[in-house]
Order: structure tokens, then C-alpha cells, then sequence
């Protein structure tokens, strides 16, 4: 981020836009006083102070919830901040049990963090802002990992808290034709380029959209685009989950259960539900990282080897790796090198590539996902989209017959996310099964040939 000039007024709802890497996130840190160390230039003022001074003022909600939750319930977790802020001990459960029901948080206080869906850790963190009441409150894509009933609750609880009480918000979103209404003026950034546009969200959209749009940035009426149809091989079942059950230790009651389903080559499966109701452990089952409770996911098909059996979770890590790719809700979980060209190579190297061919992938990938100027950086200094798309584009690398991705579009601006749909096509016409776990109804519909939906831990 680099020559930004931008003033906010009070109690002014800003959407902040951009492309990926453009500085939204990083603005937001700095703004909650949370950038330590690096280089800086300019002043940054909150209410004339320096952030540091006033950060009792400001709440923050970061892109990936599951940095700011502290405690292991999550009643405790909402009421950390309150009992930070010194506020009387009658006074806070009150005003936890209001933060919770407001950010649609479906369990009470007792509920374990731990035990918490990704979407479920979001709304908790917003739960934890809500209860202290800011005067300024920072949103990260708050919504991101939300299904569309969840989200719908968080924005009906912003416009609430927005109308009880004065507060400047400032919101990255991508779901802007939800966000819309609750804000009342658009600006957009872009890296080293500062403000290219300020005004009613409306007036810049009807004025800028297309050449937003081809820059990255997500645009209302502007839909991804469906990948067009290419010959395909005959497909055929390459994956089999019969009677699949998952509990985790210590859990009273299965994740997933009954499950029944099949991945056919040359196929794209979109899984959809609320959250919490199972995606990411079948997404898991799925990819052969956890093993069934009950029942089986077995190969089939050309997947299945003679002599080798057939269960996935038995199968040594090299030939899983090899033939069924993984990309986690958290994509620090996969991440093994320190560059990222050399996580990129990782995957084609050790299932026997030359290193030649490896270099040649991961050059590839990396001007498709625009991660070409980031090759030499430590993968986990990204930002939270560019990690989202080195997670993606490290499955690819390795070619996989079949491909499980869990919120593959989280994070993502509108340029990545076409790009991705293309590669995530290619992948299928190509002969790859591919299985989808997402909130995300425009990716979902412009790539799913099948759609399976969630609810309580079966399909329906």
C-alpha cells in the first residue's frame, strides 16, 4: 500500500474495495493499530490520534476468524474483551448472550470453540466486536465463509447496531449486491496506486463497473462467467463413499453420518449447506485425511489399482498425494516450504517429475493466478486470498485424478476467481473428478455439472 489519501467521517459505512493484494487488509490493520514494525510513510489518524491510542474505540474482525478467538468456550471467548475493558461482572452476560443472538451464533455459551465450522468461528469473532460496541468497527469479510441465511443475519445485525448507536464502519466484501444496502459510499484502492475511485457505490459502479471488473474488482450485475463446454472422456466412478459416519474424539454425536455418494471422472460436484452442517469433515473423508467412523470411501474405477486396497485412508501418503488432491478451509494447514515457487514445485517433484517439468508447472500456475510477482516470498506472508490461491494452485500442480476443495473462492476478487473457474474446468474436461464444498452461488453455478446439499450431517 502506497500514496493513499483518504478521509472518513464519523458514523460514515464505507465499502472498501480492490483488487487481491491491493492493501484492503493491510489498511484495515493499520487502522486497528496493528501494524508492528515494517516500513511506513505518510499519517494515520483515528479521531487525531495515532490507532495505538485509541484502540479501545475500534473493533476489528479479521479475514480469517480463528486468529482472534482466545478461549475454549464461547461465551468465555465473547466476554474476554468485556472483561478486558473493565466492564461490571452483572453487566457482561447480558451483553454476551445480545452479541451471540445478534451474529446469528446458533449455540450458547458453552459451546466449544474447537468444536466450531469455519463459518461457525466467524460469526463467534464478530460476536466478540459486537460486545464492545466500537466506535469504529473494521470487517474483513465477515461474510465470507457464511451460508447465505447466516450471512443475511450478520448484515441485518450491522444495519441494527448501526441505527441504535454512532459508528464509522469500513467493510470489505464481495458480496456486494448483499452489501449494498448497508452501506453509503464505495472506495476502491488498488497496490501502490492509492484512492482510483470514491463516491455513492451506485454512481461507481454505473460509470467504472467493466473497468473495475477487468482489474479484479467485483462488480453487482457482473456474474462469473460460465467456462465454456469442451469435449469430455466418458466418465465413470472414481470415488465411492457407502455408509460414511465421522465422529470426532470426545464429540457426542457424529459430524457426518449415512453418507452416500460418488465422484465421477470428468464431473464437477458442488456440496452445499449450511454451516456447520458437515462440508469440510466429508471434504475431509473425501481426500482420504481422515478415516471413516463407519462405513467406506473406496476407490473405483480407474482410481482403484489391482492388488491395492481399496480404501483411500489406507493408501501410503506419497500415492494419496499423488492421485487425489486437497485443498483445506485453511490453507496455512498445507503449506511445507518457504517459498512460494518451491511449494508450487513441491507436489510434481515427489510424485517423479523432472525438475525441469516441476519448474514448468509451477511457472505456469503462477502467471494464471497471478501469484508471479510473490514466487520468492514466504508462503505465509501472503495475504489471506493469495493463500487461498497457492493452496489451490498446489493441488493443481500435482494433476490429480480427483480433486476436493473446500471454499476454493474465499478471499478472492473477480479476475482470480474467473481464472480459477477456468483452471478448475480444464482440470475436469480433462478427465479429473472434481468435488466443491462452498457457499459461493455464482462459482458453484458456473462450474457444477451436480449439486449435493448438506443439513445436520447428511445429504438431502
Amino acid at each position: 500500500m502506497r500514496g493513499l489519501d483518504l478521509r472518513i467521517e464519523p458514523g460514515e459505512r464505507v465499502l472498501l474495495l480492490g483488487p487481491s493484494g491491493s492493501g484492503k487488509s493491510t489498511l484495515l490493520a493499520a487502522l486497528a493499530g496493528l501494524l508492528v514494525g515494517g516500513e511506513s510513510e505518510g499519517t494515520l489518524l483515528v479521531d487525531g490520534e495515532k490507532p495505538r491510542a485509541v484502540r479501545d474505540r475500534i473493533g476489528i474482525v479479521f479475514q480469517d476468524p480463528a486468529t482472534q478467538l482466545v478461549m475454549s468456550r464461547a461465551g468465555d471467548d465473547v466476554a474476554f474483551g468485556l472483561e478486558n475493558r473493565c466492564v461490571e461482572q452483572d453487566a457482561i452476560w447480558p451483553r454476551v448472550d445480545v452479541a451471540l443472538e445478534s451474529a446469528g451464533f446458533r449455540y450458547g455459551r458453552q459451546q466449544p470453540v474447537d468444536a466450531l465450522s469455519g463459518g461457525e468461528q466467524q460469526r463467534l469473532a464478530l460476536a466478540g466486536v459486537l460486545a464492545l460496541a466500537p466506535g469504529l468497527l473494521l470487517l474483513d469479510e465477515p461474510t465470507a465463509n457464511l451460508d447465505p441465511g447466516g450471512a443475511s443475519r450478520v448484515r441485518n445485525a450491522l444495519r441494527r447496531l448501526a441505527t441504535a448507536q454512532p459508528m464509522t464502519t469500513i467493510l470489505v466484501e464481495h458480496r456486494l449486491a448483499d452489501a449494498l444496502p448497508t452501506v453509503d459510499r464505495a472506495v476502491v484502492i488498488e497496490a501502490q496506486g492509492g484512492v482510483v475511485a470514491d463516491g455513492r457505490p451506485a454512481d461507481i459502479f454505473e460509470q467504472r463497473g467493466v473497468e473495475l471488473a477487468a482489474a479484479g474488482v467485483w462488480v453487482p450485475e457482473l456474474p462469473l462467467p460460465r467456462a465454456p463446454t469442451k469435449p469430455r472422456p466418458d466418465s465413470e466412478t472414481v470415488l465411492r463413499a457407502s455408509g460414511l459416519g465421522y465422529r470426532y474424539p470426545g464429540a457426542a454425536a457424529n459430524a457426518v453420518s449415512g453418507i452416500d455418494l460418488e465422484l465421477r471422472s470428468a464431473e464437477a460436484v458442488a456440496v452445499t449447506g449450511a454451516n456447520g452442517s458437515g462440508k469440510s469433515t466429508l471434504a475431509l473423508l473425501l481426500g482420504g485425511l481422515l478415516r471413516p467412523s463407519v462405513g467406506s470411501v473406496e476407490a473405483a474405477g480407474a482410481l482403484r489399482e489391482a492388488g491395492r486396497n481399496p480404501s483411500i485412508g489406507r493408501w501410503p501418503a506419497r500415492e494419496l498425494a499423488a492421485r487425489i488432491g486437497s485443498v483445506f478451509q485453511n490453507p496455512e494447514h498445507q503449506f511445507l516450504t518457504g517459498r512460494v515457487v518451491d511449494e508450487l514445485a513441491l507436489g510434481p517433484t515427489r510424485t517423479g517429475r523432472s525438475p525441469h517439468e516441476a519448474a514448468a508447472t509451477a511457472e505456469e500456475l503462477l502467471s494464471r493466478l497471478h501469484l508471479s510477482a510473490l514466487a520468492a516470498a514466504n508462503p505465509f506472508t501472503l495475504s489471506g486470498g493469495e493463500k487461498r490461491r497457492l493452496s489451490v494452485a498446489t493441488a493443481l500442480a500435482g494433476e490429480p485424478e480427483v480433486l476436493i476443495l473446500d471454499e476454493p473462492t474465499f478471499g478472492q476478487d473477480r479476475r482470480t476467481a474467473v481464472e480459477l473457474l477456468g483452471l478448475l474446468s480444464d482440470q475436469r474436461d480433462s478427465g479429473s473428478a472434481i468435488c466443491v464444498a462452498s457457499h459461493d452461488a455464482d462459482f458453484v453455478g458456473a462450474l457444477a455439472d451436480r449439486k449435493v446439499q448438506m443439513r445436520n450431517g447428511r445429504l438431502t
